[in-house]
């Protein structure tokens, strides 16, 4: 009987690391791409509501989680766009305009939703048959995540656009005086950056839920950015902290039914609060011994 239960468990602990994960990977292969060209994305928090909110509504209205999935991510690659122009055409703060789009986005969905839905905490629910399908009890938009992780390392290393990427995050100059358009280069970065945030948050809302709730993505943004840092902005490394980050938020479902010796359930908040701590310990423990790109942050103009 033990041992029923506790394959159980395990089992129920692996399909949830990988939804779990599946949001952050997304994420976390998005911000790569940005950081790699020199561009801090700290709004990928905002991109990934940009996706959820966007998705929920046209996969509601549209009657298609797939176009519902393309529309999420065609509304993440705009949002980029409006923070690529603030800070690489105006050279505006990269943390700050990346707090903005973040704050955007928290209030924004509210507003569109309570004047078209008469609802400003939720999008109305989604029927069953129009979420993303699931096979063997994993998600199309995870067995895509876990699919992007071979294409982007092939896109970063092997081909002429991963060399140049890479370039322009370490010497922009550099890579400017061998020909290549620092400027365009970065635009295109950060708008794939925000495509594939956007695809994470739209998984939220049209996969793992069925409908978009204020602030879904709850600082998974944020994780997937120390995920980023700790993975040190490479592709195979990125799953695996991904995967680790979604482990620790998998293991609150069966620590929340854990019984202490004194018989009292562990507190529920106590539970909550792991993976978030467990981000900022490894912050606190590994960005040090991270080497970002040597341009990260850095705006370049050429005329300067």
């Amino acid at each position: 009987m033990n041992d029923t239960l506790s394959l159980a468990i395990l089992v129920t602990v692996f399909f949830s690391t990988i939804r779990l994960a599946t949001p952050l990977i997304f994420a976390a292969l998005g911000g790569m791409f940005s950081e790699r060209s020199g561009i801090i994305n700290i709004a990928l928090e905002g991109l990934m509501l940009t996706g959820a909110f966007t998705a929920a509504v046209a996969t509601y209205e549209l009657n298609s989680p797939y176009l519902g999935l393309l529309c999420g991510m065609l509304a993440g690659g705009f949002t980029a766009l409006i923070y690529a122009i603030a800070v690489i055409k105006f050279e505006a703060d990269q943390v700050v305009a990346g707090t903005a789009i973040n704050l955007l986005m928290l209030g924004l969905p509210q507003l569109i939703s309570g004047a078209v839905y008469d609802s400003s905490g939720s999008t109305p629910q989604i029927e069953k048959q129009f979420l993303l399908p699931e096979f063997f009890n994993i998600n199309l938009a995870s067995l895509l995540a876990f699919l992007l992780i071979p294409v982007c390392w092939y896109v970063l290393y092997k081909t002429p656009f991963g060399l140049r990427l890479r370039a322009v995050g370490e010497n922009p100059a550099a890579a400017d005086a061998a020909g290549v358009n620092v400027i365009k280069l970065r635009y295109s970065a950060v708008i794939i950056s925000g495509i594939l945030a956007a695809a994470g948050g739209a998984y939220l809302s049209i996969g793992q839920s069925s409908l978009f709730t204020r602030g879904m993505t709850a600082g998974r943004g944020f994780i997937a950015l120390a995920a980023l840092i700790l993975a040190k902005w490479r592709p195979v490394p990125v799953l695996l902290a991904c995967l680790f980050f979604g482990f620790t938020e998998a293991l609150t479902i069966p620590l929340a039914n854990y019984r202490l010796a004194s018989g009292e359930n562990i507190p529920v908040q106590f539970v909550q609060i792991i993976p978030y701590v467990l981000t900022i310990i490894v912050l606190a423990g590994f960005i040090g011994l991270s080497r970002a790109p040597k341009a990260l942050g850095i705006p370049y103009n050429k005329e300067k």
